[in-house]
């Protein structure tokens, strides 16, 4: 099947690592040209040299109210044109409701929430037809996860605003679309299942949890989030997508 990726040109945030580089692999591997980014300017130097032919890089934080402008402006000089954005950040510090600072929920909203809507305001003035803002979300848009109190309070109200920005750009052609990922075998999983005191255990207890029982691997994300990002998904927008094995419990 053919994605109708080849020459389209997105940005990829949070792409040194991760599930934001396994996502740009992808589409490099379909034809895109993708621009990464990352916080370290190390670190993209590193994923653009391994990505190879097709990546170009731009070290930026999503917390910077300039960085929007910034990526566009990149994206355009690179390659000539803008068709997509795949927002992705890290996850913010766990910790139960009680546990959390407001020092930690203030950072986590500037990077996680803020950052995330003003990549995707930038983005929509930018596009036209047949372009795409993606957002990396998290299983906890529809079920909490226990630990993980700022995940569950922000990544809902990411996806409720990405619903309402779908409404408001589908009569240009728009689309947008997220992507909940539960447990994938990222160094972030490895961290939370660490945080038990036994992370093995830790992990096989989830993967009992899980209809598929495993762990998703990078690599089954990216291609997931290709083909949502690709016009081969040209009638899909506003949908919120597990990427979680089934272990989502409602339909």
């Amino acid at each position: 099947m053919d994605l109708g990726l080849k020459d389209r040109v997105y940005v990829v945030t949070g792409a040194t690592r991760g599930l934001g580089r396994a996502t740009a692999e992808a589409l490099l591997a379909e034809g895109a040209r993708v621009l990464v980014t990352g916080r370290h300017e190390d670190a993209v130097a590193a994923a653009v040299a391994e990505l190879g032919e097709g990546a170009a890089g731009l070290a930026a934080d999503n917390d910077d109210p300039e960085t929007p402008a910034r990526l566009i402006a990149e994206a355009r000089a690179r390659f000539g044109a803008l068709d997509g954005i795949l927002i992705s950040v890290g996850g913010p510090p766990p910790g139960f409701g009680a546990d959390n600072t407001d020092e930690q929920w203030t950072a986590a909203f500037g990077t996680v929430f803020l950052g995330a809507v003003r990549l995707a305001r930038a983005a929509a003035e930018t596009l036209g037809e047949g372009g795409v803002i993606g957002f990396v979300l998290s299983g906890s848009v529809y079920e909490p996860i226990a630990g993980l109190s700022i995940s569950n309070g922000l990544r809902p109200g990411l996806a409720g605003f990405a619903k309402s920005l779908s409404a408001d750009l589908g009569p240009r052609g728009i689309r947008v679309v997220g992507l909940l990922p539960s447990r994938i075998d990222t160094d972030r999983a490895r961290q939370l299942d660490a945080l038990s005191g036994d992370a093995e255990a830790a992990r096989a207890a989830n993967e009992a949890r899980i209809p598929l029982r495993r762990y998703g691997t990078p690599e089954e994300f990216g291609r997931t989030a290709a083909f949502l990002l690709s016009p081969a998904a040209s009638y899909l927008t506003g949908v919120m997508l597990p990427v979680d094995g089934g272990a989502r419990h409602g339909f």
